[in-house]
């Protein structure tokens, strides 16, 4: 079962009309990863994780799919 957090930053990227490899390069990291990340195979880092949070203007909780 996927986590939270990989359907709440793959639904933000879509909504915002990113793709895996332009959300790559605003944060400094792989499509590889990115793809990681909404497939539930790798976690962010807490700074990363607020980064994403800050980005898409959301919380932190919201991201990780606490309500």
């Amino acid at each position: 079962m996927k986590n939270k957090f990989c359907v709440q930053l793959k639904y933000l990227r879509n909504e915002a009309g990113l793709s895996q490899n332009e959300l790559a390069k605003i944060f400094n990291v792989s499509k590889q990863t990115v793809s990681a990340w909404e497939k539930g195979l790798q976690e962010t880092d807490f700074d990363t994780l607020i980064k994403l949070a800050r980005y898409f203007n959301v919380t932190t909780d919201y991201l990780l799919g606490i309500e």
